[in-house]
């Protein structure tokens, strides 16, 4: 059952250094996609390798085929062709990080979008060789397709951002379909998408002067969100569906900040996943106190654990933050996890090998003590 995992994390892992290489290797085409391909195996095997040593209760591989999280459906998409990155701030406690620092590829509609492939179902034949036990499949969610939709390129094939997201929304459906049909049990969906609701500052940073209302944008996130987990659902009701929500993640960097009260009631009450995965590792996520509108029996994982830095938590303050939680979702649904992935890009946080494996360790171990 879900509800028995207690220890997670979000889904990416750092990638080896010499994995990174080969990638740019390829892209001069100094390396065969074989070649390649062998080397991912490889760094997936090793991520598998140190979940299960730090005890960890649900794998990936480490999304090491990756260039970054949203890779499985922004590399997977025929229809589309690279565009600038639009107008995003990124910082740490420091301040303003630089723009070449998180710099990162994306692409737009410019033709009718297609699945030219399906970069998650090699993920998931890997892990169903090869985890030692539960696996997840993560895949950004389609409500974050508001990012496909540029005027001037995509309008000539989609009218409004609507109008491309049910071709995306329908795409999304048939990947996860395809997911099911090879046995996968358990999918992630992975949204900022909500953030752009909690943060006036970074909704204006990204949509500008004309950005939608508030409730305009959560009513088509929600509906979207919505609509892919019954989806899922409806073709198999024991599949487990989680939600990963973020405030950016990103060479340990983040994008905004804003408790979940602006979102809870109808983000929890409307999008019937069984887990939401919080980010609670700093006081830029606010209190728990949205939590009490989470349905009885959804789990709530805890992100308390920083996947931006190297310094490890205290585990008696973890341990009093979960009973704090404890509060508003019952504890027996509470789970642990750190905030976010801690390569959501190739190039990764600002941590090393061993400062991961330290945090997933805390993650598991906190989780035995307060669980059992």
């Amino acid at each position: 059952m879900p509800t028995d995992h207690h220890a997670e994390h979000v889904g990416s892992l750092l990638r080896p250094p010499e994995l990174l290489q080969a990638r740019r290797a390829r892209e001069r085409g100094e390396l065969s996609a074989e070649e390649l391909a062998g080397l991912e195996d490889g760094a997936a095997l090793a991520a598998l390798d140190l979940q299960r040593e730090a005890g960890i209760e649900v794998f990936t591989d480490g999304e090491v085929r990756r260039a970054t999280w949203m890779a499985g459906l922004m590399e997977s998409l025929g229809g589309v062709e690279p565009v600038p990155v639009p107008n995003s701030t990124w910082f740490r406690d420091g301040g303003e990080v630089p723009a070449e620092e998180t710099a990162f590829e994306l692409v737009a509609a410019s033709g009718k979008l297609t699945q030219k492939r399906q970069l998650s179902a090699v993920e998931a034949d890997f892990l169903a060789r090869h985890a030692p036990g539960q696996f997840k499949i993560t895949m950004m969610s389609s409500s974050m397709g508001n990012l496909l939709w540029r005027p001037g390129l995509s309008d000539a094939v989609y009218p409004t951002p609507g109008d491309m997201m049910r071709d995306l929304v329908a795409l999304r459906i048939d990947e996860i379909k395809s997911l099911l049909d090879r046995g996968v049990n358990w999918i992630q969906l992975d949204s900022l998408g909500y953030n752009q609701v909690i943060d006036p500052e970074f909704r204006a940073r990204m949509l500008g002067s004309h950005a939608p209302d508030p409730e305009t944008i959560l009513d088509s996130t929600i509906s979207v969100d919505a609509e892919l987990v019954r989806a899922t659902k409806a073709m198999n009701p024991e599949v487990t569906v989680a939600m990963h929500i973020c405030r950016g993640n990103n060479r340990s960097a983040w994008m905004s900040r804003g408790g979940y009260e602006p979102i809870a009631e109808r983000l929890f009450g409307e999008v019937p996943v069984d887990r939401f995965l919080l980010e609670y590792d700093t006081e830029r996520a606010g209190g728990f106190e949205p939590l009490r509108f989470v349905p009885q029996g959804t789990t709530v994982v805890l992100g308390l654990v920083s996947s931006k830095i190297p310094a490890l938590e205290s585990q008696d303050e973890l341990r009093r933050r979960i009973d704090e939680a404890a509060k508003y979702v019952p504890l027996e649904n509470l789970a642990i996890s750190p905030q976010c992935g801690f390569a959501s890009t190739a190039r990764g946080n600002l941590l090393t090998v061993d400062d991961e494996r330290r945090k997933l360790e805390l993650v598991a171990d906190t989780a035995r003590k307060v669980w059992g």
